[in-house]
């Protein structure tokens, strides 16, 4: 399938202005034969590292819990880490690939995702826990970050089929790590230690295919300095298009963590058994896989990503009416509808390749949207666990949900405009 991939040609329809000022590719990584296998496999390791962390702790909260003597308030803040974390070390991806090159900065966020998940389940205290899961949720923040990056810098003609590629990984990473998490856990003697440090071995085999990137950036650096000396700091701020993309960013973040924190308890206060409400959030989750391939190689065909915009939002709002109205009898239907729902964050992920015309462009980007994004999602799962308190039922937060489905579609047409950062910057 590598080779497959290393050989087919996108088609992306944006405008000529953005194909003509594709990024050219540094001397010696040029795709070719194996080293594009060895690429497209470093890729593909590192996006199915970059959830696995969340999802196998969320499997294990409970033992967790108990084990490290942690307090409600405490496990709450821990669920709220993950964005916390992606939006301030996402910051320093930029400054850190212009300094080292995306490809070493990903190798040391395989690095510390392996470090972190081997140390924090044998840390012994609530603190220690929190700052081995922080080293590890540091990793996937700047991994987050760059992956778009180096998808623009290696795959220019690309982007749609490599951002798919990596999308559906990510996907399929967050969901086996959700679904058997629990099933290792007791095959391995019943222990959480052991059931959350094995996601280690997976983070250590993503490290390897990424080793050659930093045996090449001396030479990479030497080549691109005088080109970073021509182009001027990006002001993204003035961009509209990064701020309609970051907001975008936010709240399809905001519905995905809303949706794996809580829907699986809507269907059983609905009265669904508690196992067929775990099968529920898993299908919604394994909807990302296919869809996360095919979304972005769609968009990339389009001078507009609109369209894909509304038809997701639609999808999600047909599924929240189905939980207010229905939640019981429909649950299948409402599932694959929110499934379908939350394949906003590949479509995101295109479209950041999409709104820069150079590599140093889509990493401001990149970083921008992402970080600002994750702090507008931070209030969101929680807003909702407030509203569930206090009036005693789903209808509110469901309302809410449904609400933020309004601006995410506006905005997500904003930024699928044709047109670039660079452009809106420079004004």
């Amino acid at each position: 399938m590598m080779g497959r991939m290393a050989r087919e040609e996108t088609r992306t329809t944006t405008s000529p202005h953005i194909r003509s000022s594709a990024p050219s590719e540094p001397p010696g990584a040029t795709p070719r034969a194996w080293p594009t296998r060895l690429l497209v496999l470093g890729i593909v390791l590192a996006a199915v590292n970059l959830r696995p962390a969340i999802t196998s702790l969320g499997a294990l909260l409970e033992e967790v819990r108990d084990g490290l003597g942690m307090s409600g308030s405490m496990a709450g803040l821990l669920t709220s880490v993950p964005p916390l974390c992606f939006a301030f070390f996402g910051v320093m991806a930029p400054r850190l690939a212009r300094r080292f090159g995306p490809g070493a900065v990903v190798c040391a966020g395989m690095v510390a995702i392996t470090a972190g998940l081997l140390i924090r389940p044998y840390t012994g205290s609530t603190v220690g826990f929190l700052a081995a899961s922080a080293l590890a949720l540091m990793g996937i923040a700047v991994s987050n970050v760059l992956m778009p990056v180096i998808v623009k810098r290696w795959f220019p003609d690309r982007v749609g089929t490599m951002t798919g590629l990596y999308s559906m990984a990510l996907a399929l990473g967050t969901a086996t790590a959700a679904a058997v998490t629990v099933p290792v856990t007791d095959r391995l003697g019943g222990s959480w230690q052991t059931g959350l440090a094995v996601w280690s071995g997976l983070a250590a085999a993503a490290v390897l295919p990424w080793i050659p990137s930093i045996r090449q950036r001396g030479t990479a650096s030497a080549a691109e300095a005088p080109a970073r000396e021509e182009q001027p700091a990006l002001r993204i701020t003035r961009s509209r298009t990064a701020w309609a993309l970051a907001v975008f960013f936010g709240l399809q973040a905001t519905a995905a963590y809303i949706t794996m924190g809580w829907m699986a308890q809507i269907f059983r206060d609905a009265g669904v058994p508690a196992s067929t409400a775990g099968l529920l959030l898993a299908v919604t989750m394994v909807m990302g896989v296919p869809l996360a391939f095919v979304i972005p190689r769609v968009a990339t065909r389009l001078p507009h990503q609109g369209p894909i915009v509304l038809v997701l939002g639609v999808c999600g709002l047909a599924g929240y009416a189905g939980l207010y109205f229905a939640p019981a009898s429909g649950a299948w239907a409402w599932a694959l509808l929110l499934g379908v729902s939350n394949c906003a964050f590949p479509l995101a992920l295109t479209m950041v390749g999409m709104r820069a015309r150079t590599g140093a462009g889509v990493a401001q980007l990149s970083a921008f949207a992402q970080s600002t994004g994750y702090l507008i999602s931070i209030p969101g799962p929680l807003l909702v666990g407030v509203l569930y308190q206090h009036s005693g039922g789903w209808g509110l937060p469901i309302a809410l949900m449904a609400a933020l489905m309004v601006p995410q579609m506006a905005v997500g047409v904003l930024a699928g405009r044709d047109r670039t950062v660079e452009a809106e910057a420079a004004r």
